[in-house]
């Protein structure tokens, strides 16, 4: 997992924990990616994990309630600095991630790293920890 000074990149709301559980019935293998697309820039998508190819670039930021969570490598070079915080709010989740149709979607929050919580991450390999 991806840390800066033992701060995890990445976190997840109870109510974000709830629906990943609640998907998780129906799919028990997923992975998030955080989206960098225009329509859906704070939702981070929430695939089956054999229908989704994890890139060379892509960048592993860490798990939230044993799923992996993937960044790009460039939106990660322009995130850097800041801990991903996955909440729920009301409304529908984007076209091809899981929490469509479930009137609750996932939508990225985030805090910036202070006092020298930097940290430099290199992208992984496809399917790399």
């Amino acid at each position: 997992m991806t840390e800066t000074n033992s701060e995890p990149r990445v976190l997840a709301t109870d109510a974000a924990i709830e629906l990943i559980r609640e998907i998780r019935r129906d799919h028990p293998d997923i992975l998030f990616h955080q989206s960098g697309g225009c329509c859906d820039g704070s939702s981070p998508m929430c695939y089956p994990a054999d229908d989704y190819i994890v890139g060379d670039n892509d960048v592993r930021l860490g798990e939230i309630d044993g799923v992996p969570v993937y960044i790009s490598a460039s939106q990660f070079e322009v995130w850097k600095h800041t801990q991903l915080i996955i909440d729920v709010v009301p409304g529908r989740g984007g076209m091809f991630s899981l929490d469509n149709g479930r009137e609750k979607r996932f939508l990225t929050r985030s805090r910036l790293f202070g006092g020298g919580e930097v940290c430099t991450v290199q992208p992984l390999a496809c399917g790399g920890s």
